[in-house]
């Protein structure tokens, strides 16, 4: 059982949020929703300002990066990123939803799993690696006309969607004890791990619904070093704090360039950088960046019927490559540093000619530590 981390305060008594910084590795448990437990643990750490990067359903387990104050500035780049995860798929039995929280639909007979093999299995694997559609369930957060498809779901409403682009980098078969089928996956933003299961059932022709999922990775991001909630509500403050990693945590996938003191403040003032006539070095590959100005974002046009981006739900994941989805000719991000003290500055773009053009800052805390770079290979 959670414990209160205020036990022993006056009742009614409020404490006033503090600016604090970093990420929390939080390996959630089942039966909560990622909402609730950012609000417990942005209270556990007295935290002004706080978000995730993504939510799991209640019933999905592992990773979940939660974003504190100048963190939250990247949360975007983990919501663009690559997920991993471990799925238990049940074969023989299709709910409503596709995962065990929904109603039974149809189920196979036991001569009907019998006569799956693991070189069936294996070969139906095959079919789903690399670059596949999926059409998003009618139970997810996508919008219709402003309302998420779950609620027309639950009305008895269905909709046509259209299959989406996305790619499976990893399928790797990890067991199978029928009628459990347990799955290794790691896939682009935006798949959803059920409907991946209720597709593998479909194809190996007994249906199958998502049992168990857990998010083992979020770009470069993994378990490694995650806490959950309850253990860290029984920490003190200090101890809670120093939980959490270093905003940067989240950009580790960008190559870093260092500043000196005067190119630091020009930098944070939001000026360009010719690094080259600097005597900055610049990252490996980078060095004749060529690309279209950063000064305007991508815009994405949509339609009355279009669906809409509401959470990352049952998406996938990596430990290793942060795929951001931006156009091909965008110019290359990299993380910035002061070299003195090696505060995080923020992310630049790399532009032709080695300039150096600011994006995202962070903002200088005073009295606050977690802006210093991780080690940097």
């Amino acid at each position: 059982m959670t414990t209160r981390p205020d036990a022993g305060a006056g009742a009614g008594a409020r404490r006033r949020r503090v600016p604090v910084h970093g990420v929390l590795l939080l390996d959630k448990a089942a039966g909560r929703s990622s909402n609730d437990v950012l609000v417990q643990a942005k209270r556990l750490l007295n935290a002004e300002k706080a978000g995730h990067t993504g939510t799991l359903d209640p019933f999905a387990t592992g990773l979940l990066p939660l974003c504190f104050g100048e963190a939250t500035k990247f949360a975007q780049d983990l919501l663009e990123a690559d997920k991993r995860y471990e799925a238990t798929v049940h074969l023989g039995m299709t709910t409503d939803t596709g995962d065990i929280e929904g109603n039974v639909i149809v189920t196979s007979t036991p001569e009907q799993i019998a006569r799956i093999t693991m070189a069936r299995i294996e070969m139906v694997l095959a079919q789903f690696r690399g670059p596949i559609l999926q059409t998003p369930p009618m139970y997810s957060a996508l919008k219709r006309d402003g309302k998420p498809l779950y609620e027309y779901a639950r009305a008895g409403i269905t909709l046509e969607r259209e299959a989406r682009a996305l790619t499976i980098h990893r399928l790797e078969l990890i067991d199978y004890q029928a009628p459990l089928l347990r799955i290794d996956v790691l896939c682009s933003k935006g798949t959803y791990v059920r409907v991946l299961g209720e597709d593998i059932g479909a194809a190996l022709g007994c249906g199958a619904h998502l049992q168990a999922l857990r998010r083992t990775g979020v770009g470069n991001l993994t378990l490694d070093g995650a806490v959950t909630l309850d253990a860290l509500a029984l920490l003190d403050e200090p101890a809670r704090r120093a939980s959490l990693a270093p905003v940067d945590a989240l950009l580790q996938s960008f190559p870093a360039v260092m500043l000196d003191d005067a190119l630091a403040n020009r930098f944070l003032h939001g000026q360009r950088l010719s690094l080259g006539k600097e005597s900055v070095a610049v990252p490996i590959g980078l060095d004749q960046t060529v690309g279209s100005e950063p000064d305007s974002a991508p815009t994405r046009e949509s339609g009355a019927n279009s669906l809409q981006d509401e959470s990352d739900i049952d998406s996938s994941g990596d430990t290793g490559i942060v795929r951001a989805a931006r156009s091909a000719d965008a110019p290359p991000r990299v993380r910035v540093y002061r070299s003195s003290d090696g505060r995080l500055l923020g992310t630049g773009r790399m532009q032709p000619f080695s300039v150096l053009a600011p994006e995202r800052l962070v903002a200088s805390q005073p009295g606050t530590v977690p802006f210093k770079r991780q080690a940097i290979e």
